[in-house]
């Protein structure tokens, strides 16, 4: 078994050959720390929680997707370009590769929405969904329409602050995730990405109303988020999934 990799603000390699390409715009990452054995169940077979200073945490990310494209083919611009909120959570299997897992995608478009859980085996749900930008302030909506639970929904608004110069530890351990942990139709897969260093901006939490994290199957938050951030985006190259992780590692 092999040591977590370190967490790296660059992407350790480029994919040269992507498999899909898109932009990930306008994001708010809201997180909360969680008992890593309360979320270890929700893992894929072969993957332990990831860790900071003994915590995991469950992350509400809510964003625009924009100009999702297969291969090196442009973006398509309507049924590529959508709001999305994910429920994630922090993963690392027994190559040490460290990740995310979506316990739920909520997404505005059925078609993406469809392609995803039958050609990925990925959570995403089908759900009414704005995005509206007021000055500097961000807000985000979603009320879920397939399959879902009915009555799933998210309010968020965030005020955007200060460009951060220097992320903490921390803070590149919620965003600077080079890949995601998946079950996959032969077992759990890997699937990497790249992008360009996140800009990071502080943001202030004005609304929350939600329950995406409880329908997920995690416990409901308590109290406030330990960490708000905002990104005005990059641009995203995924590549194709991996082979399946060989056992747990050793925190």
């Amino acid at each position: 078994m092999t040591a977590p990799e370190e967490v790296t603000p660059d992407a350790p390699g480029v994919i040269r050959l992507p498999l899909l390409t898109q932009q990930w715009l306008d994001l708010a990452f809201v997180h909360w720390a969680v008992d890593p054995a309360a979320v270890a169940p929700l893992l894929p077979p072969g993957t332990a929680p990831d860790t900071h200073d003994g915590v995991t945490y469950v992350g509400l990310v809510a964003f625009r997707m924009h100009r999702v494209g297969w291969f090196r083919l442009p973006g398509v611009p309507y049924l590529g370009s959508f709001p999305e909120t994910n429920v994630r959570l922090y993963s690392v299997d027994g190559q040490g590769r460290r990740g995310v897992v979506f316990r739920s995608m909520d997404a505005a478009r059925l078609i993406p929405v469809a392609m995803g859980r039958g050609l990925f085996r990925l959570p995403y749900l089908w759900s009414r969904m704005t995005v509206r930008t007021e000055g500097d302030v961000v807000r985000y909506a979603s009320a879920r329409r397939w399959p879902g639970p009915r009555g799933a929904s998210c309010r968020i608004a965030v005020r955007r602050g200060e460009r951060i110069a220097d992320p903490t530890a921390l803070e590149h351990f919620l965003t600077a995730r080079w890949g995601m942990h998946n079950a996959f139709f032969n077992g759990a897969a890997y699937l990497p990405n790249d992008h360009p260093r996140w800009p990071l901006y502080r943001a202030e939490l004005l609304t929350c109303e939600e329950n995406l994290i409880e329908a997920a199957g995690l416990p409901a938050p308590q109290g406030p988020p330990v960490s708000v951030l905002y990104s005005p985006g990059v641009p995203v190259r995924l590549g194709r999934p991996g082979l399946r992780p060989a056992g747990i590692p050793t925190p």
